[in-house]
């Protein structure tokens, strides 16, 4: 996978030589949950915020690398059973927050192009580095240590150019578990599931 990432990124460079480029600074907001949570415990997605910038270099067909600093909120819940051999159970709850440098390659194709709006669709692997994990209320015991330092995903994304202003829905399916393959947490094979939005500006020559 980090093969793929650096071969796009060298043909992003390569392509840049001779081919229409533009970048595209941006900011917006990111939903991210985990798959296949274990026994008692549910995720939702909550909102967080990521900010970042890519680079398009080519015309009809483009690459486009780019870097996202992210803050994803997921909300999880704990159930079990009452303390002491009481009747009932207990729920806890909490945000689990975590700070993640997305790294982006993704090969694209233009299907609207015009003047004033064009409508792109990309796909390609990205590479997210765990910078920090904290949970708000200190009430779920995960942290740092528990993660994997880095997963890979697969991004998909469609893009919309209007003049000066770019708008992107993405997703990003996670191919690598998020928990360590340590005693505790071995048999959870959580993968992360994000989308986003992002709003921002194109900057650079356009031939059309």
């Amino acid at each position: 996978m980090k093969k793929i990432i650096l071969t796009l990124t060298v043909l992003s460079a390569a392509a840049g030589t001779q081919a229409q480029v533009q970048v595209n600074p941006q900011a917006g907001l990111t939903f991210q949950s985990l798959t296949s949570a274990p026994d008692g415990v549910n995720y939702k997605a909550a909102v967080g915020w990521q900010l970042g910038a890519d680079a398009r270099f080519g015309d009809r067909f483009f690459v486009q690398p780019g870097a996202f600093l992210g803050r994803s909120v997921t909300a999880v819940t704990v159930s079990g059973a009452a303390p002491g051999g009481a009747s009932g159970a207990v729920s806890v709850e909490d945000n689990l927050v975590r700070t993640n440098l997305k790294l982006r390659a993704q090969l694209g194709y233009r299907v609207i192009d015009t003047y004033q709006f064009d409508m792109r669709v990309m796909l390609g692997p990205s590479y997210d580095v765990l910078m920090s994990v904290d949970d708000r209320d200190g009430n779920i015991t995960w942290n740092k240590a528990d993660f994997n330092s880095g997963s890979f995903n697969i991004d998909a994304g469609v893009g919309f150019d209007m003049g000066l202003f770019t708008l992107a829905p993405t997703a990003s399916f996670g191919l690598s578990n998020v928990f360590k393959d340590d005693p505790a947490l071995s048999q959870v094979n959580s993968k992360y599931m994000s989308y986003g939005l992002t709003l921002g500006i194109n900057i650079g020559n356009d031939d059309e």
